[in-house]
């Protein structure tokens, strides 16, 4: 890879930071070459950087002086906190000094800071937060995942929209396909957004197949699951718990019983790979999308895995054009052309 791509990560805005998001971020620059700014109290940056070797890594650091903590309302990290580790991180890409940016704070704060700092993508009204999810053959991509509670079919419809570009060149689903989430199937189903929304993807040149219930977001057979973000954050917290309940379930039926210990070691491969695919940290970060310019939410608990594997989602997110696909899909959608012309289109 030729171009050099820059990433600034917040590195107060964890749960755990900044030790979590420098331990990330040197193992970032240090496996996959990526150069790294962290934005944040230089004092604290340099005494957590001073515990790793990192002679060789491509690794800054911009100081900022105040965080944006997880109590801070969106609107107090715009307007009073100017010198935030976030807001000096997306101020950094503003000005094309990084090419993007990687957050574990808080996630509404993140995102009024980028979209007040970027701007949104031309045709698109409400950014939105894209959440990888494991399924039974490959991922589902889910938005939004949060940052828009109050939605209108419109909305829906963009999401649709950004999702397939990220499914298919984020994650190589060729014609993605694309459904509303909803409490059933047939087209009498579901509330008035959802219907309105339906109409909507129908008459685009999406390859949208219709409403999809909670199930079909972990059966593979669709690969972009779209609905507003009050559900979509209820459906990522409860399988995020149901993940958490299945393991430690599993671990206490397994303690219980000699058999069971014994069948565990013989399928502890088969336990791992479960475990890593389920896992947050293997999908990094969730892009937020529908801003101009590149930006990761990661979970407020990441640990440095995670920032690890969101500051190489970053890099892969500009290196595939992700931003000028999707202007060219929307440019697509308003002419009435097909998904199979959006690659030429980006070029």
């Amino acid at each position: 890879m030729n171009e050099r791509i820059v990433v600034a990560v917040d590195a107060m805005g964890g749960d755990n930071a900044p030790e979590v998001e420098v331990e990330g971020a040197v193992a970032a620059a240090r496996q996959w070459k990526i150069p790294v700014v962290l934005v944040g109290d230089q004092v604290r940056l340099k005494e957590a950087l001073s515990r790793y070797s990192i002679s060789g890594l491509d690794i800054t650091i911009q100081h900022a002086s105040e965080i944006v903590g997880m109590h801070d309302s969106p609107s107090d990290a715009v307007r009073k906190k100017k010198d935030s580790s976030v807001r000096v991180a997306f101020d950094l890409l503003r000005r094309g000094e990084v090419q993007a940016v990687v957050s574990a704070g808080n996630s509404g704060a993140t995102m009024a800071v980028g979209m007040f700092l970027l701007k949104r993508i031309p045709g698109i009204d409400r950014p939105a937060i894209a959440t990888i999810l494991p399924n039974k053959k490959s991922q589902t991509v889910l938005l939004d995942g949060g940052a828009n509670v109050d939605c209108k079919p419109i909305h829906l419809a963009q999401f649709g929209t950004m999702g397939a570009v990220y499914a298919k060149f984020m994650l190589g689903k060729n014609r993605p396909k694309v459904g509303v989430l909803s409490n059933g199937e047939e087209e009498s189903k579901g509330n008035e957004l959802a219907r309105e929304a339906h109409k909507l993807l129908k008459q685009s040149t999406l390859n949208y197949v219709g409403f999809v219930e909670g199930r079909d977001i972990f059966s593979g057979d669709v690969d972009v699951v779209v609905c507003d973000g009050f559900v979509g954050n209820v459906v990522l917290k409860v399988s995020e718990g149901l993940s958490e309940a299945i393991g430690d379930m599993l671990k206490g039926e397994i303690k219980q019983r000699l058999l069971a210990k014994l069948g565990y070691l013989l399928a502890r491969p088969a336990f791992r790979a479960f475990k890593k695919k389920v896992d947050y940290a293997e999908y990094g970060g969730a892009p937020l999308l529908g801003i101009q310019g590149t930006g990761m939410i990661c979970h407020g608990g990441s640990n440095a895995r995670a920032i690890k594997n969101a500051i190489h989602m970053a890099r892969e997110s500009v290196s595939q054009r992700i931003n000028e696909r999707l202007i060219t899909q929307l440019g697509l959608e308003r002419d009435g052309a097909g998904d199979d012309a959006i690659e030429a289109g980006a070029r």
